[in-house]
């Protein structure tokens, strides 16, 4: 059932993503980032944790994931060392992922051809 809710709910997030693109002239990269500060949003009002428990891993691998890692790593910060926290830890949660990101990019480069 886990599996089934990740997928309707990543599906839903795609969805709504192709409408916009399909009926706006918002570019991927526009969508990308409105996703991306909604998700810090929806981690500020309180609603990204219930997404996490209704649809766990679903609810993770979205480019709105990565917008309340920005979030939740900034208020931990602000937490802990104040108003320069906020700069000081806004990567800590999501730097793995990039770092995972430009590594595996950098190895499929290397295997496939990359076009111009």
């Amino acid at each position: 059932m886990n599996i089934l809710k990740a997928f309707v709910f990543s599906g839903i997030v795609c969805f709504l993503a192709q409408l916009i693109l399909d009926n706006t002239k918002l570019t991927p990269g526009h969508v990308t980032s409105l996703f991306t500060v909604l998700g810090a949003f929806l981690g500020l009002v309180g609603l990204y944790d219930k997404f996490f428990e209704f649809a766990g891993g679903g609810a993770s691998v979205l480019i709105s994931n990565f917008g309340y890692q920005l979030y939740d790593s900034a208020m931990i910060g602000y937490q802990e060392m104040g108003i320069l926290g906020l700069f000081s830890n806004l990567l800590a949660k999501g730097s793995c992922a990039i770092v995972g990101v430009v590594i595996f990019s950098f190895v499929l480069m290397l295997i496939f051809k990359p076009k111009d």
